[in-house]
């Protein structure tokens, strides 16, 4: 069994209104664990906690805003566990890019628009390593190749705008492996590209993970995105995980009514049946429903 890299307990991340009485449980008592190596999938709506559970794991939420009321988010470096909860953001400064980086969903919004591309990548080389700019450029066009740019020596010195989106796109991977972390987390990293170049940027990531012994976490509203590429699965629905298992599990024993409606709403070849909507939207996490939050919306409850 491979060590354990991330192990999340019980984690709780609140968000209050400022209105008396009135707080938003985006992410309410939740647990799972990522072992070196491994990929975990975290699949659901917009507005499950999906994308606040992978800033927490870097600390990026803004405080106050943003409040940790219960839990801990162990990450073990190899020589010392941090609970990213409560570390210093001088540590954590630390942590971030030498051991987890991030792929946020809009490469257009993640580049400086006004800084080259070249200087972009070789910034966070020098920034995390005891390197020359000369050094930080040879390691920058070498990434660059090795995320698929074409002419990359040509492209250096090209602006955000001159890529296309697919390209943005490669560049952010580069840019989140330039300090060779132990965790990738990609969040929804091909929710604006088309179909052949999240084809792509999927293969892209695996063959990654496999070069560098990557850990990966993928965050998705598609189950079909993560169905060839995630070891285990969460599915989120209203802040909780409903199910948690292998791919295997989720998609051919699910158990929860969530996991089911997901998997119908999924295009297939082998059928011309009509698709299955979700009918409703989910509930208000101010106000979170007692009980199975999904019930007002179960078809079969």
């Amino acid at each position: 069994m491979s060590e354990v890299l991330v192990d999340v307990k019980n984690l709780k991340k609140y968000f209050p209104t400022g209105e008396k009485g009135k707080t938003v449980k985006a992410v309410d008592d939740i647990s799972f664990q990522i072992y070196k190596g491994e990929t975990l999938g975290v699949v659901g709506e917009s507005g499950c906690g999906k994308s606040v559970t992978s800033l927490s794991l870097m600390q990026l939420v803004q405080r106050p805003s943003g409040q940790t009321v219960g839990g801990e988010i162990r990450f073990n470096t190899g020589d010392h566990v941090y609970n990213v909860v409560n570390t210093p953001t001088s540590v954590m400064q630390k942590l971030r890019g030498n051991y987890m980086s991030m792929i946020f969903q809009e490469p257009m919004t993640s580049l400086n628009p006004i800084i080259t591309i070249g200087k972009q990548i070789t910034s966070v080389i020098m920034k995390h390593q005891n390197v020359s700019e000369v050094e930080a450029r040879a390691q920058a066009l070498e990434l660059m190749e090795k995320v698929g740019i074409p002419n990359a020596e040509q492209r250096f010195d090209d602006y955000p705008f001159q890529y296309s989106g697919g390209m943005r796109q490669r560049i952010v991977i580069a840019i989140a492996l330039a300090a060779n972390p132990d965790i990738l987390i990609c969040d929804e990293p091909t929710t604006a590209l088309d179909v052949t170049i999240q084809a792509q940027i999927l293969e892209l990531i695996n063959q990654l993970k496999v070069e560098r012994n990557l850990s990966v976490i993928f965050i998705t509203h598609d189950l079909g995105v993560v169905a060839n590429m995630a070891d285990e699965i969460a599915v989120m629905y209203a802040g909780k995980i409903v199910e948690y298992g292998t791919a295997q599990d989720i998609f051919y024993d699910p158990r929860h009514p969530y996991t089911w409606a997901l998997l119908s709403s999924m295009p297939d070849l082998d059928t011309s049946d009509k698709l299955d909507a979700i009918p409703g939207t989910p509930p208000n996490m101010i106000y979170p429903p007692v009980g199975d939050a999904f019930a007002d919306r179960n078809k079969y409850a």
